[in-house]
């Protein structure tokens, strides 16, 4: 989806100039240009883009800004070379030009349009959950500031959709390390992990199985009553799923019953979402 509504953004801010272009400036001398035309420049930029050579294209509209720093030129070459450069996979460089173009024309229609680039280059570089997840903190963040400063552009949709998706894996990366911890027998570093999805993710898939680790946490330090409630907050949200039923098996073999203790801090928690 956001591919289409790049190229479709690109090119329309890309096409402005072009219909301003006063062309013909051709040479026969080698193409070892210092100082080429601006308007050629820019024509090639979008000659490039088009034929998907992407940082040739983002090259060239840097050297239209060098050449031109205060123009009209300028301002739209710098967010298509942001573009370029995101589509040839240079995401550092797309969000350093992205930022620029902010710092210098923060008023400027297409302040959004930088915003989404600098939340989607930080995106598409989130890995898998066996990683550092600094840069999926940085995509959270980034989407959600342009949320934050443009509720209804076009871009808010699809950023409010890649939030949950970036939660996800977030609460993933916590499951993840609190599973390990649990084999491990570090009961404590465990719950410290699953109680971060509940408190901070439980919106998220892993919501489920954050409580019915809990529930087995608990139980394996003797802590009952905790353990009861994780059950009984995971029933009464999710009844239908396995993981309840693994719970209610788990208290059920020692005897025990899902019930809530209205002071845990898993009911409180719990109560402030839903």
């Amino acid at each position: 989806m956001h591919q289409l509504l790049f190229s479709r953004i690109a090119r329309a801010i890309g096409g402005i100039l072009l219909l301003l272009l006063v062309t013909g400036c051709s040479s026969n001398e080698p193409e070892a240009y210092v100082e080429r035309p601006v308007e050629e420049l820019y024509n090639q930029a979008l000659a490039d883009l088009n034929s998907e050579n992407y940082l040739e294209a983002a090259r060239n509209f840097d050297e239209v800004e060098r050449q031109r720093p205060y123009s009209i030129w300028s301002t739209k070459a710098q967010i298509m070379s942001a573009f370029a450069y995101y589509q040839s996979n240079e995401y550092d460089q797309a969000i350093l030009a992205a930022e620029r173009y902010i710092e210098l024309h923060p008023g400027n229609k297409d302040v959004a349009y930088a915003y989404y680039l600098i939340a989607i280059s930080y995106y598409e570089q989130i890995t898998g959950v066996e990683r550092d997840q600094k840069v999926t903190r940085q995509a959270l963040d980034a989407l959600q500031n342009l949320v934050r400063r443009f509720p209804n552009s076009e871009y808010a949709q699809d950023a409010r959709l890649k939030i949950d998706l970036t939660r996800d894996h977030l609460a993933g990366k916590e499951m993840a390390i609190g599973r390990y911890y649990l084999g491990q027998k570090y009961l404590v570093g465990a719950i410290n992990r699953f109680r971060t999805v509940v408190e901070q993710y439980q919106t998220t898939t892993h919501a489920p199985e954050a409580l019915h680790r809990l529930t087995e946490a608990y139980l394996m330090l003797g802590i009952t009553q905790e353990a009861q409630t994780a059950a009984a907050v995971l029933g009464y949200n999710f009844p239908g799923s396995e993981w309840y039923q693994d719970s209610y098996a788990l208290l059920d073999a020692n005897y025990l019953k899902p019930e809530a203790d209205e002071d845990s801090w898993i009911v409180k928690v719990w109560n402030s979402v839903f």
